[in-house]
């Protein structure tokens, strides 16, 4: 087993240009959609994934729902299941009944599509050229024939059943045509509603709701409430439609940035998959259909590289992204999901495209490097540019005699690494501009990159497919890894700094220990990845593969125990085991409790250690008066582990009078009042016990409320709390009074 393990994909939304099918449970309507070789379930009412099933052996092939049971083809089996469990398949198929295709009429098209309408056993067949015949199935006859050549093949049909005898087509170009039944003609056009192929069209039972899938990697639902009859969004689903290029992990480990070939930049959630959105370009939808164009055609190029920084998130931008063959580089606001109000553009003389980019630890800063080889500081807030790092040695006054392949700034905004493709790394001074060292490896430089954390290791890529490792701060060599067989497309350092993951076009994906100087694991991938990120826990890695829309989870699987042992369960000792499933769970359980060792009788106390008789035998100690490695348990827990104790003492059923007082959850609050008051008679950690007695009081504070023996304490705390206050604001009054006469001024 591996370093990594697949885990599962996400930004997929629909794949495989399977129709998707649509089943209503009670008062809830769901649809079940194909990712590939699984499916998912999604809730119509909001959209959001309430089930995902598992991987099949195939890409799947054909889908059928029906109540809890759904029916998935691929290859030529069939298999069913029971919400995720597999309950049977149907195998032995044969080939030709999955595909064959069907003829209509004398124009020799082959239709591309089946609708029926029950009630009035209405058939429509969409046809390739672009014709939608209805026929009456029950009389054999044709009632009406309708064709919208212009819009490519028909792809998908749907009837409206709320009462509006309303015809719903979708082509090849991706837009859905509404047909009249009763006046024959065309009623409304929903153009550009995908950008791709019309997957399946679904009409909701007596709603004016249309639900549209395509190849375009999407699910949207349509609402019929204007006044002039037409279709607006309702609600929809995305990601990419066509592979993404380039990822990144953001939020602590708990979203992704994605920069796709379809001209998105999107945000991906591993958490929650209904937080995944696309990141806004302002009023992409209005500009389009003001100047008749396309969306695609709108939207900025495809972007190539980007950079960003959590730091400084809530004040202004914090992404920056550079795109293909364009002279700009944007910043994003990711607080607000939409693109900034600056765009940056270098002041070199020529417009040269902008290859790399990077953002200062400190997050005020963006570095960008172009083309032709020069490098630009500007500010994140205000968008003005702040110098340029030129190199004075060269003829002309740039910073790279060629591209500049990458940047990288380190963690005390000391210097500015830069990487050129003419094979030199130079190390510029942050603050004045000023080239500090330099270092020509005599190989062209194709990727880098940089470790902050470590603050001195950099990792370059040749196009001889070797990794090299250099210590910027001594300007050497101190690693060299060989192994790829094909041209290096992406790598990053783990969070610790301790491993290198490297892919390539071989199709393997690579992990380097940069201690042990040697490759520690290495994995062979159907697809080649073309760009991978990991986890600042170093749980999960992601990955882009070619031709694939998806990102790629995989799990880290030295960071998890291995499951436990249980082959002494396989025997027939526990035959019984089969017979009740729940039982190999408590057998299981109770192992695993089982003590090493049996009890033993407590040993006696030293005699020199005090102690107390108590009823069960066992020796009790006199507890000490000093809290002090209580009160070092307390601050060393986190803000969100200290408010977790607290509530965990918080009394559930406290409605019940019953036993209240044996309560161990109220003894608890007791001691805790105890110790407040212990602390502030002694005058240790004045502000600590404040911080955390003010916490203790808005959770328990109902509880104090309702029980007597608490108040007791409480006032007794209220008691200390006031003589205590007075102590320290008569010696706050003093100060003021000598900083008053000594600056002879009057607050």
């Amino acid at each position: 087993m591996g370093i990594f393990e697949p885990f599962r994909a996400i930004g997929y939304i629909t794949a495989g240009g399977v129709p998707f099918s649509v089943q209503r449970l009670g008062t809830e309507t769901f649809v079940t959609v194909s990712v590939g070789k699984a499916f998912h379930v999604y809730n119509c009412t909001k959209l959001n994934l309430v089930l995902s099933g598992p991987q099949l052996p195939k890409k799947i092939r054909a889908l059928a729902s029906y109540k809890d049971y759904t029916f998935a083809a691929y290859g030529s089996d069939i298999a069913v299941f029971k919400r995720t469990d597999q309950v049977v398949t149907w195998s032995r198929h044969e080939e030709k009944m999955l595909k064959a295709m069907y003829l209509y009429g004398p124009s020799k098209e082959p239709s591309q599509t089946v609708n029926l309408l029950g009630t009035y056993h209405w058939e429509t067949i969409g046809c390739s050229d672009g014709t939608i015949h209805v026929h009456n199935i029950r009389y054999d006859e044709e009632l009406m024939s309708f064709n919208h050549q212009i819009r490519g093949a028909v792809t998908a049909l749907s009837f409206q059943t709320d009462g509006q005898p309303l015809l719903a087509s979708g082509g090849s170009s991706g837009v859905i045509s509404i047909w009249n039944l009763e006046k024959r003609r065309l009623h409304s056009v929903i153009r550009e509603a995908h950008d791709g192929s019309i997957l399946s069209l679904h009409f909701f039972a007596n709603e004016p709701i249309l639900m549209s899938s395509a190849s375009d990697n999407s699910i949207k639902m349509w609402i019929f409430d204007t006044n002039d009859g037409d279709a607006r969004l309702l609600r929809f689903r995305s990601g990419h439609s066509a592979p993404p290029r380039c990822i990144r992990f953001y939020g602590n480990g708990k979203c992704i940035l994605s920069a796709g070939q379809d001209r998105a930049f999107r945000l991906f959630s591993v958490v929650q998959d209904q937080q995944s959105r696309e990141l806004s370009q302002r009023h992409v939808s209005k500009r389009a259909k003001k100047l008749r164009l396309k969306e695609e055609e709108i939207k900025l190029k495809p972007v190539i590289a980007f950079d960003c920084a959590e730091i400084r998130s809530r004040d202004w931008c914090n992404v920056v992204t550079c795109h293909t063959d364009t002279p700009q580089a944007y910043v994003w606001r990711l607080q607000n999901f939409v693109i900034g109000e600056h765009i940056l553009t270098p002041s070199s003389g020529t417009k040269s495209p902008i290859k790399a980019c990077a953002i200062s630890a400190c997050g005020n800063f963006t570095f960008l490097g172009t083309e032709g080889g020069w490098i630009e500081k500007f500010n994140l807030q205000s968008g003005i540019s702040r110098g340029s790092y030129i190199d004075t040695s060269l003829a002309i006054k740039r910073a790279h005699d060629g591209e500049v392949v990458g940047l990288a700034c380190d963690a005390t905004n000391g210097s500015l690494i830069s990487a050129g493709y003419g094979g030199d790394i130079k190390v510029w001074d942050f603050k004045s501009c000023k080239l500090k060292s330099r270092l020509d490896i005599g190989k062209s430089v194709t990727k880098i990159a940089y470790h902050r954390a470590n603050g001195s290791l950099l990792a370059t890529v040749a196009d001889d497919m070797v990794l090299i490792l250099f210590d910027t701060v001594a300007m050497k060599m101190v690693r060299r890894f060989e192994g790829h067989t094909d041209r290096v497309t992406d790598l990053c350092f783990s969070e610790d700094g301790k491993w290198l993951v490297s892919s390539s076009m071989d199709g393997t994906l690579r992990i380097w220990d940069i201690s042990l100087a040697r490759q520690i694991d290495a994995m062979h991938v159907d697809v080649s990845i073309t760009s991978l990120s990991m986890s600042p826990n170093m749980d999960v890695l992601a990955t882009t593969h070619v031709d694939q829309n998806g990102v790629y989870l995989w799990v880290n699987q030295a960071l998890f125990s291995p499951s436990t042992n249980v082959d002494n369960y396989t025997s027939g000792k526990h035959k019984n085991l089969r017979k009740s499933p729940c039982m190999f769970q408590k057998i299981q359980k109770k192992v695993r409790n089982k003590p090493i060792d049996p009890p033993k009788k407590p040993e006696k106390a030293p005699f020199f250690l005090p102690t107390v008789p108590s009823l069960s035998g066992e020796i009790l100690f006199e507890p000490a008066a000093n809290n002090s490695a209580f009160t070092d348990y307390l601050k060393g827990l986190s803000p969100s582990s200290l408010d977790m104790e607290l509530r965990v003492l918080q009394l559930i059923d406290d409605d019940e009078p019953e036993n209240m007082e044996q309560r161990p959850e109220l003894h608890s609050i007791l001691l805790l009042l105890d110790y407040f008051i212990h602390e502030l008679s002694c005058r240790n950690n004045f502000e600590f016990v404040q911080a955390v007695l003010k916490l203790f009081l808005k959770i328990h504070g109902e509880t104090i409320r309702r029980h007597s023996m608490l108040q007791e304490k409480v006032k007794k705390l209220l008691e200390v709390q006031s003589l205590v206050w007075q102590k320290i604001d008569k010696m706050f009054q003093s100060a003021r009074c000598m900083v008053t006469f000594l600056s002879n001024s009057q607050f």
